[in-house]
């Protein structure tokens, strides 16, 4: 603030300078004057000292256009902005904010580091527009209701192939639960579903899309119209197995909590596996479990309305292993065998299975089991490749035919075409 800047005065101090006129003059006395400027008399008194040794110049406040103790010094501003030109330009100011006090042990409030970086140029205010939608709010109790969705984008920024990092996310307390896949399917939803049971327990509720992992696009059979069922997926199935009820959101926006989320992560998590250096899935994941997740969480959890926790138990006779699993029915042949995969198996027992449905069961580590009503069967995998060596000999065999007489025609002149025999007279 230039000299000038600093002597004049405003609006409020002219007002001031207004009133004690009037209680030095006499108009008013000192206790009306401290009413009309929300002070109290003794502070009337001081500063009709101070006008009467300064002036009305003695109004304005001494610490006017002097350096503030808190300024912060050129040297750390070219620091600051050096450092975020070549390792965070991209991003936001919070995280930014954040690696700085971490990494750099540099500490700078977050809207010092805007106006710093605003001032060279290296950011810009950002305005999005908003569209309303109706708002819900958030779950009472923890593990009331849980939202499951999957991300597909460039995580490791062509360090390694895509990725899709598929999350839980808890309504009510915005806590995490994720890890990286290869791809967004039945099985790696059944993976983080075990996962996450085994560490929290069963939620009440799953908020999921209608992704054909989640959702079955098949159109319902007609045994499935009788019974007056929806057909399942395999994910919808090993859920009500396991009694969560599931619900299907007609829009991205209705999932809003996992969405935003995915922003945060897609903002904080690829910069954080950046600074660290993570190369691979393996290493992403081991990131995610002992780094990022537990400082995420710590940071963006709130606290529920409610302090009970809803996950259930697994209930008893309840197996993970059997229930988050691939489940095919399958017709058993006259020869008592299955077909499967473009493989065929034998089925060893003695039940009447001829014509009925068994279950192929394939679990999570790709083991197999065979079951009626629950109750396993024993079979064996028949080799294709002696199959077909069988079929081929059998073909190669050569196939020795008697020879048919041919029918014997008579000639030209035979009786039967001249018609001088007796049979041309019948």
């Amino acid at each position: 603030m230039t000299g000038l800047d600093s002597n004049l005065m405003s609006t409020k101090e002219v007002k001031t300078y207004e009133e004690i006129k009037r209680v030095m003059a006499g108009q008013i006395r000192q206790i009306e004057a401290a009413k009309n400027l929300g002070i109290s008399e003794r502070q009337v008194r001081r500063l009709v000292k101070r006008v009467t040794e300064g002036g009305k110049e003695g109004l304005i406040h001494r610490l006017r256009g002097k350096v503030s103790h808190k300024k912060i010094k050129a040297e750390k501003k070219d620091q600051i902005i050096d450092l975020y030109a070549e390792r965070y330009r991209d991003f936001s100011l919070t995280l930014a904010q954040e690696k700085f006090l971490e990494i750099e042990k540099i500490s700078i409030n977050r809207e010092s580091l805007r106006t710093i970086l605003m001032s060279v140029g290296l950011w810009e205010p950002v305005r999005k527009g908003c569209k309303h939608r109706q708002w819900r709010e958030r779950k009472a109790c923890y593990g009331e209701m849980e939202q499951l969705d999957g991300s597909h984008h460039d995580w490791l920024e062509g360090r390694w192939p895509e990725m899709v990092l598929m999350s839980f996310i808890d309504d009510a307390t915005g806590r995490v639960h994720a890890e990286f896949f290869a791809y967004e399917g039945t099985i790696p939803a059944m993976v983080l579903m075990k996962t996450y049971i085994k560490k929290y327990g069963k939620p009440r509720i799953v908020y999921l899309d209608r992704h054909s992992t989640y959702k079955s696009q098949k159109e319902a059979t007609i045994e499935e119209q009788l019974r007056n069922e929806k057909p399942m997926s395999q994910f919808e199935r090993a859920l009500k197995e396991l009694g969560i009820e599931v619900i299907h959101a007609n829009s991205p926006q209705a999932k809003g909590r996992i969405e935003r989320s995915f922003r945060t992560h897609q903002d904080r998590l690829i910069k954080e596996m950046r600074l660290a250096k993570i190369n691979t899935m393996e290493e992403a994941n081991k990131f995610l479990r002992e780094y990022y997740l537990p400082k995420h969480n710590r940071k963006f959890c709130v606290r529920p309305v409610k302090d009970d926790d809803m996950h259930m138990p697994l209930s008893e006779g309840q197996d993970l292993n059997n229930i988050l699993a691939i489940k095919t029915d399958r017709i058993v042949r006259n020869d008592y065998t299955v077909a499967y995969e473009r493989s065929l198996y034998q089925l060893d027992t003695v039940l009447a299975l001829k014509g009925r449905k068994v279950s192929i069961v394939e679990k999570l580590n790709s083991k197999m089991r065979i079951e009626y009503k629950v109750e396993p069967i024993k079979y064996s995998k028949i080799d294709m490749k002696l199959r077909t060596k069988e079929v081929d000999d059998f073909k190669s065999e050569k196939v020795v035919r008697l020879a048919r007489k041919t029918k014997h025609k008579p000639g030209r002149h035979h009786p039967w075409n001249s018609g001088d025999s007796f049979q041309a007279y019948i």
